[in-house]
């Protein structure tokens, strides 16, 4: 008997509290695990009395959907996708829908969409950020793929979504193919710059001004009631706040080794191949990257001891200074993340919708914050703005930050403090903003070992130029060309 609306593989804590979500907004779910006692626990536990369907086999789960079905995998990226979507393939129908809302890389997407879309059937990959709460509650859900699909799925998933002051879901059509895990992948790789500012906010308020985590936390609680308002500041002012069995704060007692399931890593590739300066991301994964060599670096500082430097300035004034050099280093981590993305939609002709995304992000995801209502209002001023920087708010924030970030960032160094997130952001800051960088010492460099060529200013742009350095290389030029 076709009862459910909607299928769900993959019964972990994601997958179970989607389907306790979908059902409280008044849908009825059917259940699939590849070990089926945990169906029949989640059936006679959380989903006892409610509308949810346990199945013990793809085929029970498939004549247990209305069509035309759909279906979604919350399950292991990777092979464990592409093992499910043969199987559904021998159960399912043309017209029917298949859902990944897992993390997958984007080409994977790309990949599965053509394969499904080749066999008759339609398919989403969705992100859904918000960890376990937010999939209870509310996740942002960023769905890309087959079009068609999306009239389908959309009054569930609009359904489930966090929504937004005025009752907006954080949650629409980003584009086809890969387009929706790619800009969940870009939301990661902006979450770990987001955390790793945070965590160098939190390092200079311990280090250089010898704060307590309580104290830091008071800190972390006024920020989040300004400009600097979001979840991670907010949990990070529970977190210093939170106390262990012996009454010390926990934090204290946390091992200082970073873990990262590669989100962010695939962001900064994917940066590499568009040729996009993804700087402070880039820094935020291999920081956590140095982070886990922990035995080397504790033989290392031995090795390279260094006098700390006791801060005699104004510490009311400095915390303020790392609030604002934070904010500043936070909207070139934005604008590095919106750049590759304007890249990628070119690569892939994706037609991204750059406040809509912004709109997604501003509740349920882990980097939902007031900010990103002013990213919406940038693009709402200009929707071919090329980078938040020249956006005049924004524009107007960094001019306002710069002497106080360069402060924060100079002490930093003078203290032997490490801030490559700040730091990085304030290089790329002056890079974009200088119109004349060394490159052209750089590119005599490579036409003097390499023959590469060069244009001139005094020429138009376009025109390849070799010099014969030595006089005994030639006038023989290599083809110009970028990777």
């Amino acid at each position: 008997m076709k009862t459910a609306d909607i299928g769900l593989i993959g019964l972990a804590v994601m997958g179970e509290n989607l389907v306790m979500n979908m059902e409280s907004k008044g849908f009825t779910v059917a259940v699939y695990n590849r070990t089926t006692e945990k169906v029949d626990a989640f059936i006679s536990g959380r989903a006892k009395g409610k509308h949810i369907v346990g199945c013990h086999s793809l085929a029970e789960l498939a004549d247990t959907l209305t069509k035309p079905r759909k279906v979604m995998l919350m399950v292991k990226a990777g092979q464990p996708v592409d093992d499910y979507i043969e199987q559904l393939l021998s159960v399912l129908e043309p017209g029917d829908v298949i859902i990944d809302g897992g993390n997958s890389h984007f080409p994977d997407t790309t990949r599965r969409t053509a394969y499904v879309e080749s066999r008759g059937l339609l398919y989403i990959g969705t992100g859904v950020s918000g960890g376990e709460e937010g999939a209870l509650k509310g996740p942002s859900m960023m769905p890309g793929g087959s079009p068609a699909a999306w009239p389908l799925v959309k009054p569930i998933f609009q359904a489930i979504s966090a929504k937004v002051e005025d009752g907006t879901p954080c949650c629409d059509w980003v584009g086809e193919n890969g387009a929706g895990h790619f800009v969940k992948m870009v939301h990661n790789g902006i979450e770990y710059g987001d955390m790793q500012l945070i965590c160098e906010a939190y390092q200079l308020m311990r280090d250089v001004l010898n704060m307590s985590a309580g104290e830091m936390s008071e800190v972390f609680a006024d920020w989040n009631r300004g400009e600097l308002d979001s979840y991670l500041v907010e949990i990070t002012r529970d977190i210093l706040a939170y106390r262990d069995a012996d009454g010390t704060a926990l934090v204290d007692h946390i091992l200082d080794a970073a873990g990262q399931k590669g989100t962010g890593k695939w962001t900064v590739s994917a940066a590499l191949d568009e040729g996009v300066p993804l700087t402070l991301i880039g820094e935020a994964v291999f920081t956590r990257c140095l982070s886990s060599i922990k035995d080397e670096r504790a033989a290392a500082s031995k090795m390279f001891s260094r006098e700390k430097i006791a801060f005699d300035g104004d510490k009311s004034a400095f915390i303020e200074a790392i609030r604002q050099a934070l904010y500043a280093s936070k909207i070139v981590s934005y604008a590095q993340g919106y750049a590759l993305m304007r890249a990628q939609a070119k690569t892939n002709g994706w037609n991204l919708n750059y406040g809509g995304v912004a709109l997604m992000w501003r509740g349920g995801c882990i980097i939902r914050s007031v900010f990103l209502g002013k990213i919406k209002e940038a693009f709402d001023r200009d929707a071919c703005l090329s980078n938040l920087l020249l956006d005049p708010y924004f524009a107007g924030v960094v001019k306002r930050c710069v002497p106080r970030w360069r402060e924060v960032v100079a002490t930093a160094v003078q203290a032997g403090i490490p801030v490559p997130a700040m730091s990085t952001a304030l290089s790329y800051f002056d890079g974009y903003t200088c119109a004349n960088l060394p490159a052209n010492l750089l590119q005599a460099q490579r036409d003097y070992f390499g023959a590469h060529t060069y244009e001139r200013i005094d020429r138009p742009r376009g025109e390849f130029y070799h010099t014969n350095w030595t006089g005994e290389g030639g006038d023989t030029a290599s083809s110009t060309y970028n990777v």
